[in-house]
């Protein structure tokens, strides 16, 4: 069996802004602003300059859990487009990281790009 990739870590603002490939695995984070159980769906929030952008997941794969509204998560799945032009990821892993050190975290994700870009373009 094939196991999914190990997902690549992109902020917020680029999965709501479409830089996503549809059905790529991907890694994300945001605030946990509502979960309709009904739907199992949650919406995240995350604040970027002055925008702020939200980001629908669905919860199907990862259910029950423990919604807490506010509290920062981060969410491991697949892009899916949606009809209406919008996109849902499908969460394979929807982790409560409250309390994590957010500028430290996006930080970290732009230093591994750089990274990835220098080794890729050393080959």
């Amino acid at each position: 069996m094939m196991l999914p990739e190990p997902g690549i870590y992109y902020f917020p603002w680029e999965v709501s802004g479409g830089q996503v490939p549809d059905g790529g695995s991907l890694r994300t984070f945001g605030r946990l602003g509502l979960y309709d159980m009904a739907q199992s769906r949650v919406t995240l929030m995350a604040q970027h300059g002055s925008d702020q952008h939200h980001i629908l997941v669905c919860t199907k794969l990862v259910e029950p859990f423990q919604a807490q509204v506010g509290s920062l998560y981060i969410v491991l799945g697949e892009l899916e487009h949606q009809k209406d032009g919008g996109a849902m990821v499908k969460a394979r892993v929807l982790t409560c990281v409250e309390g994590m050190n957010l500028p430290l975290l996006e930080q970290a994700i732009r230093e591994q790009r750089m990274y990835q870009q220098e080794r890729d373009s050393s080959r």
